[in-house]
């Protein structure tokens, strides 16, 4: 191996500072940008990186997997003992059933294809289980795989190019269903798979709402893979909005919703960024959509509504990590009004990192416990609620302690 190759982080023996070091480079994140995520100076990045510091104790190590968004704490660690899925949830046991059904094309199958208006009352009634359903992956993994399967069908069959255009959207729209099935578990090349398959069949339907969930999906996977991925995340919200821009005039209340739902996302993205004053203009921009709805509309893909503008405030707070704007975002939404029980909660769940930034370790604990009453799968599968539940377990008080890791407990972050 050349002198200037990149060391393997998993090879021992390597020290946790190069570790951090390797894993910060492969994201494309400078020092400074990973210290102004953990509230440090680049110095002390450097110090740690160097190993003129020990690595740190549990809490700041979670944020560092967490500003890294390894998969499993072992990756920064070096310590099989550590092995604790964060961002990667754990592999749902229908996860083989829909990664067949991805795999699969009805080349040599003579099964007649499904007529598209009952493939979409499926994909109707699908949607409507997924926001009803506290378990909803299993909801929606136990349907998945006939509907890909006879969504597959639908285009392999459709004689005309208008047909060909009507099947193409109602395969994309079934992939993008298939991505919150998927999103947080242990196959991330499989998720890929099915993001670009959903973008290709997205633009072959020439629908501008079909092409805008399928941006809008692209764009969150982008974004969840690491600084890196940023400017894609962009680069799709913005291409995506520029697209649909001729269509707003006149457009449709789904058309309108997803185009308000891309505007936040690109508040999202700079937040993520530390952007502050970009976030905070689309996402006015997003509520200024939003007021163009009826009161009581809810898009049925991304949750876009009024009702979840309170929502988008704590989530841009909390990636700003402003602790004290997040509390105030948080104290002025109201979470009864989003009928989704896995959008309700994952706005607990930001409300639990605000309140957390905000030093109040109980607050932040009481939330994810709403957010496991409305969708526990929900809170097993979200990377920052397993980081707080375990860093709330190294907790100086041992009522929290034992709170936190009775939670840890239910959504699977310890054994019991």
């Amino acid at each position: 191996m050349s002198s200037d190759a990149t060391p393997n982080p998993y090879a021992e023996p390597v020290a946790f500072g190069q570790r951090m070091q390797i894993l910060r480079s492969r994201r494309g994140m400078s020092r400074g940008v990973l210290a102004g995520l953990l509230g440090r100076s680049p110095s002390w990045v450097k110090q740690v990186e160097g190993g003129r510091l020990q690595m740190p104790k549990l809490p700041m190590v979670l944020r560092i997997a967490e500003a890294l968004r390894v998969r499993d704490l072992s990756e920064l660690t070096g310590e099989a003992s550590t092995a604790v899925p964060l961002f990667a949830g754990p592999g749902h046991p229908r996860l083989p059933l829909v990664r067949e059904a991805v795999d699969e094309f009805p080349l040599t199958t003579h099964r007649q294809a499904p007529p598209t208006r009952h493939l979409r009352e499926r994909l109707v009634r699908a949607w409507s289980a997924r926001h009803s359903a506290a378990n909803h992956r299993d909801v929606i993994g136990a349907l998945l795989p006939d509907l890909i399967r006879d969504a597959q069908l639908t285009v392999a069959q459709a004689e005309s190019a208008d047909e060909r255009r009507t099947a193409q959207a109602l395969l994309a729209e079934v992939y993008s269903l298939s991505q919150f099935f998927l999103a947080h578990q242990p196959d991330p090349s499989l998720l890929w798979r099915v993001v670009e398959r959903a973008m290709v069949a997205a633009q072959q339907s020439e629908d501008p709402h079909t092409i805008g969930v399928a941006a809008w999906l692209a764009a969150q996977a982008h974004r969840d893979s690491g600084h890196s991925h940023f400017d894609a995340a962009d680069a799709v919200t913005m291409r995506t909005l520029h697209h649909l821009e001729p269509f707003l005039p006149a457009a449709s209340d789904e058309v309108l919703a997803i185009a308000g739902a891309l505007r936040f996302e690109a508040g999202h993205t700079a937040a993520r960024r530390g952007a502050s004053g970009t976030a905070w203009r689309f996402w006015d921009e997003a509520r200024a959509v939003a007021d163009r709805l009826p009161p009581d509309y809810f898009h049925p893909v991304t949750s876009f509504s009024r009702a979840v503008m309170g929502a988008h405030a704590v989530t841009v707070a909390v990636e700003l990590h402003s602790g004290a704007e997040s509390v105030r975002q948080s104290a002025a939404a109201d979470a009864t009004s989003i009928p989704s029980r896995p959008r309700r909660a994952r706005h607990r769940i930001e409300e639990a990192r605000g309140y957390q930034l905000d030093g109040r370790s109980e607050a932040a604990l009481a939330a994810l416990a709403g957010a496991y009453e409305a969708a526990p799968e929900t809170v097993r599968y979200n990377g920052y609620a397993r980081r707080i539940v375990l860093e709330e377990a190294e907790s100086r008080s041992p009522a929290q302690r034992r709170r936190a890791g009775e939670l840890a407990v239910r959504i699977g972050a310890l054994a019991s």
